[in-house]
Formats: C-alpha cells, structure tokens, sequence
C-alpha cells in the first residue's frame, strides 16, 4: 500500500516540494519555485533523489537528475500550476504515485494545536487568526495551502504545526513574568519553533542510542540561519530557546537571540528609531551578519582561519551562547543521554560542534575530536568512547516527518 505523501512548505516568494515515502523517507522528487510575484519565476525540478530513511539509511537510490525551468509566476497558484506541469513534463507521475495525502509545513499553532490535524475551512480559519504571531509565515502557508487544496481536491490535506512539538512545555517554562492580563489578552507565551525538527531528532537519536523515545533525555541542538536548542525529558519538549517569536534564544544568523529588551527603549529614546526599524535591526541585521557582516558560518570559519578579530569573537559570542544553553538544559534535565547537533551548520561545522562543548567534561560531555572532524551525511556519534553523555551529529529530515504525521492523521 502506498504512503506517498506530497509535501508542501510555502513561504511569501518561494515554494517547496517533495513527494516523500512515509515509511522509507525516500524523496521520488524534490523541488522548489522561486521568485513568486516577482515577474519571471525559477523552477528547479529534481528527479531520482536518494532519501533518507532515518537510523535505517538511504531510501531511494536513482541517480538524481535536475531541471531547470523559467516561467511567469505572478502567485501561489501558478507555483502550484508550476510544480504539476513539472511532474507531468519530467515525471514521476503524480497519478501514478499513489499520493495518499497533502503535507503543509505551518510555522504557528498557538496554543490551539499540540499536534497534526486534518485541514479543513475552520482549521484555516484558526490558521489565520494566528498569523498576529507569526506574520511574515502564517500567511504564506496559507497561500500553499489554499492553492493545494484547489489542485488536490480529491486528497486529504494536514497541516503540521512547528510549534506542536514543544506545548508540552510545563507552565513554568511557558510563561514570561509579565501582566498575566496582558499577556492572556495578547497570546503572549512562548512557543518555540523548529519542532517538527527537534522532534524527528529526538526519535531517531533514541532510536540511534537503543533507548525507548519515552525513557530518553536529550539536548538537541538544530543549527541552521535560524537556530534553537531543546530539552527533552522523556521522549517531550519541556524547555526551547526560541519564544513569542523566533528572536529568543541562540545567535543566529540575522537574528540576535536573547537581548535586555530595554534595548529597544534605549534605541527608541537615543537614535530615534522607529518599532519597525528595530524589528528590522534585529531580525535581519543582528546575528552573525551584525557581528562578521557575514551570514554563512563556513564564510564566517574561513575568516577565524585567517585571523579576522571580527569573526574570531563573534564564534566565541556564539559558541558561549550554546554553551550556556547546554548548561542550563542539562541542570533542567538531571540526567542526559545525549547532545545531538541537527541542521546545516549543526551537521557540518566541526569548530562550533567543538566550541559548543568546550569545557563541558564536568558535565560529562568528552568529544572525540578526529571523529569531529569526519565528514558524513549519516547519523553518528562523536564524543569519546568512555563519554558519559553521547555526542551525535544526526541530520534533520523535516519533510520526513511531515509525511510521518500526515500518514498518520490520515489513517486515525
């Protein structure tokens, strides 16, 4: 029986496409159309992907192949228009796939879902009512999500929240110190992000370790442009960086994370800049862009190579900061069978793996530095044999687990 599901992530100018194997991870085809509203579109259409299968390794095997193609996309229905004439024109078939439902990506749930649900008109409805907390995402996952629904009508439909994850959170950890009215009034909490991550994280790092997922404390750590670091107790989140927003939490690359929130008051009073000039400051041009004027950490690790002052404090602000997250994670936890570093930088820099865990042997984390340093696209673990605490570096596979969900919702 098939468990094919097509998996979308919209966002305001881009949207993202894979047809993933729910049992296998494997991608039959990926894609991505760029440039939505901004005159002529970009398409790029990939056929034969190898997918991964989680602690299982590799799902597909054919060797990929890519195409690229030009074409006015003036909105999120001609993307989906795109993406079907795509398959249709280089395959796979998306008739022939055997497509048992739609996956969306949703960045905010609020406090409404704490996991998957089957989309419908009142579901979308709770969807835009939430974009107040997530403005520059919520609603251009809606715009996929109406648009899909109109081309697949006849499929089911799921919407996987990012913050489902982590309202597992306990109050005490959920809760800022301000105007219990005002913050009620104003659904101000926090809510974390990248969960769907942490949590395809949390699973198969259990898996990895042979430890029941509900017995499991870990501390996943998924770095990418936008970074967060989770605990988790028991196979759940029970604490996250990220908050309201994600601007809480680690450095980023564009974003500042934790900051005195008088520093708005202070730049609002002595250089007269207005709120959206300070979000602005804040979100796009803090971070390590702020500090380095550089966004990609390996541009960022080859100036530290070459003695650049700007870049050799700015990975130490931003390896501290993990580091006091690790800490303060590990105190939450008690015990913890393993620091799992997830996401592009997460996965492939071994000086911030290295800076992250500086220091931590009292904690029971030692790293083995040569196997650091080894390259690899699979799962595997780092620290030294006689670590206490395990070291892993296991890739992330979002849309995997969003195909997960989906089957799962589907067949409830």
């Amino acid at each position: 029986m098939s468990r094919n599901v097509l998996v979308i992530n919209s966002g305001s100018s881009s949207l993202k496409y894979q047809v993933v194997d729910a049992e296998t991870g494997a991608a039959g085809a990926v894609g991505l159309v760029e440039r939505i509203g901004q005159g002529s579109g970009l398409l790029t259409h990939t056929v034969g992907t190898v997918g991964t299968g989680g602690t299982g390794g590799t799902g597909g095997t054919d060797e990929p192949v890519t195409h690229r193609i030009e074409r006015p996309v003036p909105n999120h229905t001609a993307a989906m228009e795109a993406m079907a004439d795509a398959f249709a024109e280089q395959g796979p078939s998306l008739a022939e796939a055997g497509l048992v439902a739609v996956g969306h990506r949703v960045v905010q749930g609020g406090a409404r879902f704490g996991g998957s649900v089957l989309i419908d008109d009142e579901v979308v409805a709770i969807i835009e009512d939430l974009s107040d907390l997530a403005p520059l995402h919520n609603p251009p996952n809606l715009d996929g999500i109406r648009a899909a629904r109109a081309s697949f009508p006849d499929l089911p439909h799921v919407a996987v929240f990012d913050t489902a994850f982590h309202l597992t959170m306990p109050d005490h950890a959920a809760t800022y110190a301000i105007d219990r009215e005002v913050a009620a009034a104003h659904r101000i909490r926090r809510y974390g992000a990248h969960g769907t991550s942490h949590q395809y994280v949390a699973r198969e790092a259990a898996a990895f370790l042979g430890i029941p997922k509900e017995r499991s404390n870990l501390i996943v750590l998924h770095l990418g442009n936008g970074a967060s670091v989770t605990a988790v107790k028991d196979g759940v989140s029970v604490d996250t960086s990220m908050g309201l927003t994600p601007l809480e939490g680690l450095v980023m690359g564009t974003r500042t994370g934790d900051i005195d929130p008088a520093v708005v008051f202070h730049l609002s009073r002595t250089a007269g800049m207005s709120i959206d000039e300070i979000d602005d400051l804040m979100n796009r041009r803090s971070g390590m862009l702020g500090l380095t004027g550089m966004v990609d950490m390996r541009d960022v690790d080859d100036a530290v190579d070459a003695g650049d002052p700007a870049a050799v404090l700015a990975m130490e602000v931003y390896c501290y900061r993990l580091r006091k997250y690790i800490g303060a994670y590990t105190a939450v936890l008690g015990r913890v069978d393993a620091v799992v570093f997830t996401a592009g930088i997460g996965e492939n820099s071994g000086p911030v793996r290295a800076g992250a865990l500086q220091g931590l042997e009292p904690f029971g984390i030692h790293l083995d530095a040569a196997a650091n340093q080894a390259r690899s696209r699979e799962v595997r673990r780092i620290s030294a044999p006689d670590s206490p605490v395990a070291v892993l570096v296991l890739p992330t596979n979002e849309e995997f687990e969003i195909a997960r969900e989906a089957v799962t919702v589907v067949r409830t």
